[in-house]
């Protein structure tokens, strides 16, 4: 990524607005490159680097949100989500197949497989059809054009430290919440999940603009992140694996993996809940 100046005579002398594309056209580098390497094959990890460079964009575009057409933002946000669920859908399988795989049930595992390469080039054409490349570049060209021709100019460093203090708000608003939830309310703790995301790409976006206070607590969500992230995995992998209990697998081996990874839900969704 293109170094934002951190020098306080320097960074004083520069804006939100001219700084976009500093902070964009790396994040679009990443997921143009992971999509071009996926043409052969969708190869899982290439496919989770893919799906975080969007994730990571969605939330860039959230902190300029403020400075940007309201309908372009929530459109934009709204094409890298769906790209991202587009990666996401052959990932999700792999995840499944080896979650299944660790509660012993192999055969029903290896019947899996066959949806998982369905899945995988569904994903390719998709993400073939959605031309990348040309979406990315047109959605940042936009943007900054928008945010270059306005009137105003906002300090960079102020914006910064704003706009990570709003999402710092959201985090412990959620946290808050989900703290009071029932245990069996998963859509708090993906709310706790998602927030402290995007708290921890914007600290890391603007760390050096940032005050101390604020990039301190980058530790703790990093440990919030892969709690609550391997809740979400073991939740969505029991919603695909209800999806598909018509599949052929053998019912006494799929319904053993669902008694186990229910078991393994109540495990991490008490991990999760010791962070909040």
């Amino acid at each position: 990524m293109k170094k934002i100046d951190a020098d306080t005579g320097a960074r004083d002398n520069q804006t939100a607005e001219t700084s976009f594309s500093a902070y964009a056209e790396p994040l679009v580098g990443d997921a143009i490159a992971e999509a071009a390497t996926l043409e052969a094959a969708a190869d899982a990890e290439k496919l989770h680097k893919l799906r975080v460079a969007l994730r990571r964009l969605r939330t860039l575009i959230w902190a300029y949100g403020p400075m940007l057409d309201s309908k372009f933002g929530t459109q934009q946000r709204a094409i890298y989500k769906f790209l991202a669920n587009a990666a996401g859908n052959t990932r999700d399988w792999d995840i499944l197949i080896q979650l299944v795989e660790a509660t012993g049930e192999h055969d029903a595992a290896e019947s899996f497989k066959q949806a998982r390469a369905e899945a995988s080039q569904r994903s390719l054409a998709t993400l073939s059809h959605a031309n990348v490349k040309q979406v990315l570049r047109e959605a940042v060209s936009e943007a900054n054009r928008e945010l270059n021709t306005a009137a105003k100019r906002t300090p960079l460093v102020k914006f910064a430290r704003k706009r990570v203090a709003t999402a710092q708000k959201q985090l412990e608003k959620r946290m808050h919440t989900a703290s009071k939830a029932s245990r069996n309310d998963y859509a708090s703790f993906h709310e706790v999940r998602k927030a402290g995301k995007k708290v921890r790409y914007l600290v890391e976006f603007f760390g050096p603009l940032i005050g101390k206070k604020q990039r301190k607590g980058l530790k703790d969500l990093k440990r919030i992140q892969k709690r609550f992230g391997a809740l979400n995995d073991v939740v969505a992998t029991l919603d695909l694996l209800q999806q598909h209990r018509s599949s052929p697998v053998d019912g006494a081996a799929a319904e053993r993996a669902l008694h186990a990874l229910h078991k393994e839900q109540k495990r991490r969704f008490k991990a999760a809940a010791r962070l909040l």
